[in-house]
């Protein structure tokens, strides 16, 4: 009984295996969904571009959409691109608590989901991620910050400042590297850290937020942004305010550079945190493609490094 147990174990095994053959597609026949955050940062358009160049390198279709960084638009892209056949999807997953569930659906209905940029920790079934080190990115601009408080010869009492984002867990990660630095260096430099307020991913929340710190802190040293739409917010309420701060951004787009390098612009926005957003484009593709071709992912969490750009190694927009 055993034995006859035992086979029909394996001709079942057999049977799945065939099956799985069966449905294997090749590389030329996969129709991969992304979706992006918002084709109005110039971070996702990159991205977009590594996404093309691994379709137009490895052949398979990319359908490339955005979520305009909500939820719920995320959720409506999702169920639309799993109605439309999409082999796998990946997501820049910016408001996790909106769409997990849609994530999960997806997955449940046989669409194996990605991430890149931002995940989600609100459900384990994401396959795999491939983002900047958001932590370590933070720590660069808390580093930053502190070599500018050292340059300018204001190691006591200097007050610093925060424009954070925390919806996305990217950002949340940023703001968290850059506390770490903060508060290891507060009773040292006598820091007085504010937080100046979320700017929702928008320039014009920055710059609004960005007066009213002035108005409370007209001494402010330092600022660290979560992203670049906040330097340019910030650099126009600081221009117009004509306070002395110094800011250092994420992101490093295009816009940053140039805004590094410009004599004006440049004595404010003094750094920028850069990321490799066409390398996440690339990758999380060639993960999605690997997966659904050999079963598997390099690693569930892949994280590129990040590194400081300012007036040394900026380069000027073409």
């Amino acid at each position: 009984m055993k034995k006859i147990l035992a086979l029909v174990l394996v001709l079942m095994m057999v049977v799945a295996m065939g099956s799985c053959l069966a449905e294997a597609k090749d590389v030329k026949d996969l129709k991969l969904g992304f979706i992006l955050g918002s084709r109005e940062h110039a971070f996702y358009l990159k991205i977009e571009e590594g996404i093309n160049a691994a379709a137009a390198d490895m052949g398979f279709t990319a359908v490339v959409d955005e979520s305009d960084l909500q939820g719920a638009i995320a959720t409506e892209r999702i169920e639309t691109m799993v109605v439309d056949g999409m082999d796998a999807i990946s997501l820049a997953c910016n408001e996790p608590a909106a769409c997990t569930n849609a994530i999960e659906a997806a997955d449940a209905q046989g669409v194996p989901m990605f991430t890149f940029d931002c995940t989600s920790s609100e459900t384990d079934v994401i396959k795999c991620f491939v983002g900047t080190d958001n932590y370590q990115g933070g720590v660069v601009g808390g580093e930053a910050t502190i070599a500018w408080l050292d340059k300018l010869g204001m190691k006591d009492g200097a007050t610093v400042g925060i424009i954070g984002y925390p919806e996305p867990q990217s950002c949340i990660d940023r703001e968290n590297g850059w506390m770490e630095v903060m508060n290891a260096k507060k009773d040292e430099y006598n820091l007085n850290i504010v937080n100046i307020g979320n700017y929702k991913g928008d320039a014009g929340t920055a710059e609004g937020l960005m007066q009213d710190a002035l108005t409370s802190y007209p001494e402010m040293a330092v600022i660290f942004t979560v992203g670049d739409p906040a330097c340019i917010g910030a650099l126009a309420a600081i221009k117009a305010a004509g306070a002395s701060t110094k800011m250092i951004g994420f992101d490093a787009n295009p816009e940053a550079h140039e805004a590094i390098l410009d004599p004006v612009d440049g004595e404010i926005w003094v750094g920028d945190v850069a990321q490799d957003p066409y390398q996440i484009g690339y990758k999380i593709a060639e993960e999605m493609v690997k997966y659904l071709t050999e079963g598997t992912v390099d690693e569930q969490t892949i994280l590129i490094a990040p590194y400081l750009v300012d007036a040394s190694n900026a380069v000027k927009p073409e």
